[in-house]
């Protein structure tokens, strides 16, 4: 029997687990949210007074945590994780493979006379020592130069990770080398965070000298598929690269637009409360979960946070969905193109700007034509926008978005701004010196009783926008679903600093010439919307019309991850990061080593699986039915039946045609890959591995997805889409 057809039995005996049932809590979520999280209501329990008003206000300003206070933590994190049940502790960090690192210890130790002991000092809260060399690092270290070092990260609170048998105290940290240069992704996020910080507050203090602090927010909307794990482990390719290199459509796929916001399968909504509950105790405030576009795709999203523990919250809400998926006997693919044909997965940001005093920058408020201080900073993203869009672009490129970008289903690889027509207008009367009128947009009464009459928003929403403003924030919508959020809101983050510092620069000067400031702050924005006017579009994104009007307008349309990347590259880019304090040249040119690495070794194993799969399992299976067809055709000329024989025959002819296609194809992908590795540079062997050995895979799909079409269904050896899609 294939594992197609045991993976089928699978199914239809499953059977639901009540004891899945029992999961869901059966109080209030306020009860519960943040159980398994040290955070200031436990901090304040289990550690002095003097030491918890330290630590809370080293995390406020920024100021470094002294000794005396990291061991008066360190004593009461201990203490309140082995309350609940924990052995060890691990400093959780973010290396950068795009994934999280752990190394646990446990808490107990002897002490000079060989007695047991349970220890955790401020020293080990601190720092620990890891391995420096053996996770990517672009040439930072050497295989010789092992040592490297996480640091903790005040700023994002400690939890506990739950197992089957126990618990583990996990510490957010930074990871650095021996010599200090940056091996993570979180490291260069608070460096963002605080040069955004530096430059927003400055700008502010136009209008407000009380704020002392702006912080980046970011409101994450995660996408992904969910799909039987006896289906999973019977698709290779799923298993080993997260997306399918076969499959013919299913005659029904998205096309009747049945499944987006409709009923949740039942199964599938057992699981979501159970990951939900284990999120919310984890502190991550997960409130929103609906059916997308595609079949068994679905859609989870939290409230605003902080940009550093917002990235921290998807990391592991990305590791809770995959734990809690496998426990109900299903698996989550968070590819960006898991199947052809359909939606892929993307994770749209919601970032904004807030303040210590709790206002909203980018909030346009009841009258935006008249409120100085959004139009200053919502001009000053859009200038960002245009002077750095390539660089947004390369913080999104992956080989797994490079299938979705430009797919008719999400943005495409040109990078752009929607403002919406109201706001749109606001700005060109800005820009042009006249006012504004009538700028409430009015209600929307539906005339129908007992419906309740509705105030409008300031602007549309645009699902084909990579960079929309909806209302009260900018939502880059072009991000993949299987990525680190920390890289793009550090390359945003930045941008909007420099972009910022330059304002501040730019108004200073005027002011200096004796315009008042707020004049020097109309003059400036008024050349800033004239310079980006280019970059703002508020169409259809997905018009083969638009692809063209940007080329006329000088935006770029960078499609081959290889090309995006080259982007970090350029001096201006390395000028902009280093010149913020957020990354050193080798750290940069690191970045850049990494990602290129990365696509070649994930496009390599593609290839070679496309190979085996047909290799071991389509061609044997195809020649197997194509010798049944031989056979019948033998015994219906042997009684005669020569015009039924001559019926079946073109089917043979088809079969051995496709055959001989995808057996050409695989041995000349083969010489490709080769011959790609024959190339000096780490960029040119990408280049060739994008434009030589990947250009086969849609030709070799091309032939086993027609074959799939002509054998017998008892033949083929992989789950067709029909049941990847629609067997719940």
């Amino acid at each position: 029997m294939s594992m197609r057809s045991e993976s089928l039995l699978k199914i239809n005996a499953h059977k639901k687990d009540s004891k899945f049932l029992t999961n869901v809590k059966d109080k209030p979520i306020s009860e519960y949210f943040g159980k398994l999280v040290f955070g200031p209501d436990k901090i304040k329990k289990y550690i002095m007074r003097e030491a918890y008003e330290s630590l809370m206000h080293s995390i406020e300003t920024g100021e470094k945590i002294d000794d005396k206070t990291a061991d008066f933590v360190a004593v009461g994190m201990r203490n309140w994780a082995m309350d609940n049940g924990a052995t060890h502790f691990s400093h959780w960090f973010q290396p950068l493979t795009g994934k999280t690192a752990e190394k646990h210890d446990a808490f107990f130790k002897l002490d000079g006379n060989g007695n047991v002991i349970e220890s955790f000092t401020g020293e080990e809260l601190i720092k620990q020592e890891t391995d420096g060399s053996s996770f990517p690092t672009g040439g930072l270290r050497g295989t010789s130069q092992a040592r490297g070092y996480t640091i903790w990260d005040p700023s994002s609170y400690a939890f506990l990770m739950e197992s089957s048998y126990g618990k583990t105290l996990c510490i957010p940290a930074i990871f650095i080398s021996y010599t200090g240069e940056s091996l993570d992704l979180k490291t260069p996020l608070l460096k963002s965070i605080y040069a955004l910080d530096m430059a927003a507050t400055d700008v502010c203090k136009y209008f407000n000298t009380n704020i002392k602090k702006v912080t980046p927010t970011l409101g994450w909307e995660q996408e992904y598929f969910i799909i039987d794990e006896a289906l999973f482990n019977a698709r290779p390719d799923l298993v080993l690269c997260g997306r399918t290199l076969f499959g013919n459509a299913s005659a029904r796929g998205q096309q009747l637009e049945d499944h987006y916001f409709a009923s949740i399968p039942e199964r599938v909504q057992d699981f979501m409360h159970d990951f939900e509950d284990d999120c919310l105790m984890m502190g991550i405030p997960i409130r929103t979960r609906h059916n997308e576009v595609a079949p068994t795709q679905f859609e989870c999203a939290p409230i605003f946070e902080t940009v550093n523990i917002a990235a921290d919250h998807n990391q592991l809400l990305m590791e809770i969905i995959d734990k809690i998926a496998k426990r109900h006997g299903l698996r989550a693919l968070m590819h960006e193109k898991p199947y052809a044909g359909i939606n892929g997965s993307g994770k749209h940001n919601n970032w904004s700007l807030a303040t210590d005093t709790g206002k909203n920058l980018l909030n346009p408020g009841a009258n935006p034509e008249n409120n100085l201080q959004f139009l200053t900073f919502f001009v000053n993203v859009i200038k960002s926008i245009h002077s750095h869009g390539d660089l947004l672009r390369a913080s999104i490129a992956t080989v797994g978005n490079e299938h979705r970008l430009g797919a008719n289903e999400a943005p495409p690889a040109i990078i752009s701004v929607y403002t919406g027509e109201f706001l749109a207008k606001i700005l060109d009367d800005f820009k042009n010196g006249t006012k504004t009128e009538n700028t409430n947009l009015g209600t929307l009464d539906i005339n129908l009783n007992k419906i309740a009459t509705i105030t409008k928003d300031d602007t549309d929403r645009n699902r084909t926008s990579p960079f929309p403003f909806t209302g009260n924030r900018f939502e880059f919508r072009a991000v993949g679903s299987s990525v680190n959020v920390s890289n793009p809101m550090t390359v945003l983050n930045t941008m909007m600093a420099d972009q910022l510092k330059q304002f501040k620069a730019d108004v200073d000067e005027l002011i200096e010439t004796g315009v008042s400031i707020e004049g020097s702050i109309t003059k400036v924005l008024q050349r800033y919307i004239v310079e980006s006017e280019n970059v703002i579009f508020n169409g259809n994104n997905y018009s083969e019309d638009w692809v063209q009007e940007a080329e006329s307008r000088g935006l770029n349309n960078i499609k081959s991850t290889p090309e995006a990347l080259e982007v970090f590259l350029r001096q201006e880019s390395q000028d902009l990061f280093i010149e913020n304090g957020v990354f050193t040249e080798s750290e940069l040119i690191a970045r850049y080593n990494v990602s290129i690495e990365e696509y070649i070794k994930k496009i390599e194993i593609e290839s070679l699986l496309i190979e085996e799969i047909s290799n071991t399992q389509i061609i044997p299976n195809v020649v197997q039915f194509q010798n049944v067809l031989i056979g019948n055709v033998q015994n219906l000329m042997q009684i005669g039946m020569e015009n039924e024989a001559n019926v079946i025959r073109p089917t043979i002819t088809r079969i051995s045609n496709h055959l001989s296609n995808m057996m050409s194809n695989i041995g000349a992908m083969r010489i490709a890959r080769e011959e790609s590795h024959t190339l000096l540079k780490e960029s040119d062997i990408a280049k060739a591995f994008n434009s030589q050995v990947k250009p086969y895979f849609d030709k070799i799909r091309k032939d086993a997805d027609s074959l799939e079409m002509m054998v017998d269904d008892q033949h083929w050896p992989l789950p067709k889409y029909r049941e990847l899609l629609f067997l719940n």
